[in-house]
């Protein structure tokens, strides 16, 4: 069968050709692969970057963004049937950690976990995968034109779930209500993929979303967040020093650009007892100059708070596609739209290497 695959630590992509998976134990799915997302991460494999091989081979399968359809699945699995649409999950245990042992390999604490397309084990950009159930979701059938959003949504579901059960634990009237997050003024930085399903979410819980970018007010993804009742800040206009002149203080501020010095700047922005989630992961190794002591000094003073997330967990990935069943109810198919960009295989080289004009998320069509 036919795969994208990386050489790690070269530049380019392939078309290669793998032996196709069957089930070979009870608790085993088989996938046909419809569609597959492309993000930064897979275009810092295509470049060259962070990859590892699977052992004993000479190139890495990519793609953790997935949407695949049950072909076959072993006597034991009952999670799914085939003909469902359902997704799997990206990283799986090191085998040496209680987090782990857990089914919480997002949370490992040796570092010596695998995902698949990414570290040691081959991805989804391939016409059929095999996984284990425990590492599969159901997708409804009326989610499949977006379903491949899955995983994206899972990153910041867990981001926002723990900036709540955080806040929970720690600010004495946050248990007032189950609705925390309603009508609480919420800043996400950056408006890829990340951070527009994010704002998504926050409005889906009630917040009142600003979402900061760079671009012009009437391109694609300002134009898509404030169809969703967000606020667009052009950055431009409005530096994170800013913020909290210009729109209020924020409650919580979802960071998703990757940039650090924007990072550390946004805790400017915060609110006493405010909350600050960090999803984007910086490429390089770029020196940074901050005013340490008046940060450290806000910070210890408002109570507010700086914490990083990475990966997601099965739940995760479930509460993501219920929340695109959610986004579905509300606005229809304007969730479409996030998908800008499809490809066929014999494109994916090219896409792999530049982003198209207005991209927010482009897909490989599988199906």
């Amino acid at each position: 069968m036919n795969a994208i695959a990386v050489v790690p630590g070269t530049r380019g992509v392939r078309v290669v050709d793998r032996p196709e998976p069957a089930v070979t134990a009870p608790d085993e799915v088989k996938l046909k692969v419809v569609r597959v997302g492309i993000c930064g991460t897979d275009r810092e494999e295509a470049a060259g970057g962070r990859a590892l091989l699977p052992d004993g081979q000479k190139d890495l399968v990519i793609g953790h963004e997935m949407l695949g359809q049950v072909v076959d699945a072993g006597a034991a699995v009952q999670r799914v049937k085939k003909g469902d649409y359902a997704v799997f999950t990206v990283r799986r245990p090191c085998g040496k950690c209680l987090p782990c042992a857990m089914l919480r390999p997002d949370m490992c604490r040796s570092g010596t976990y695998r995902e698949r397309g990414i570290w040691g084990l081959d991805g989804y950009q391939t016409e059929f995968v095999v996984d284990r159930e425990c590492w599969v979701v159901r997708v409804p059938e009326r989610l499949a034109a977006v379903g491949v959003l899955a995983e994206p949504m899972s990153v910041v579901e867990k981001a926002i779930h723990e900036a709540e059960r955080v806040q929970f634990a720690r600010v004495p009237d946050a248990l007032a209500t189950p609705d925390w997050l309603s009508d609480r003024r919420c800043l996400v930085a950056g408006l890829g993929p990340i951070g527009l399903l994010a704002a998504m979410i926050l409005r889906l819980r009630g917040a009142r979303v600003f979402g900061l970018d760079v671009v012009d007010p009437g391109t694609a993804r300002p134009q898509w967040l404030e169809h969703i009742g967000g606020t667009y800040v052009d950055g431009r206009n409005i530096g994170p020093r800013g913020v909290e002149d210009a729109l209020g203080a924020m409650d919580v501020i979802v960071e998703a650009t990757g940039v650090p010095r924007l990072a550390f700047n946004l805790l400017e922005a915060l609110a006493p007892d405010g909350v600050i989630a960090l999803t984007g992961i910086p490429g390089g190794a770029r020196p940074l100059e901050l005013p340490g002591g008046e940060l450290v000094r806000a910070m210890v003073l408002n109570n507010t708070l700086m914490f990083g997330s990475v990966n997601a967990a099965r739940g995760h990935f479930q509460m993501g596609v219920n929340d695109l069943d959610h986004g579905l109810e509300v606005w229809g198919r304007h969730l479409e739209q996030l998908i800008t960009h499809r490809a066929k295989v014999s494109e994916a080289e090219g896409l792999l290497e530049a982003h198209p004009a207005e991209e927010i998320k482009t897909v490989v069509e599988w199906g």
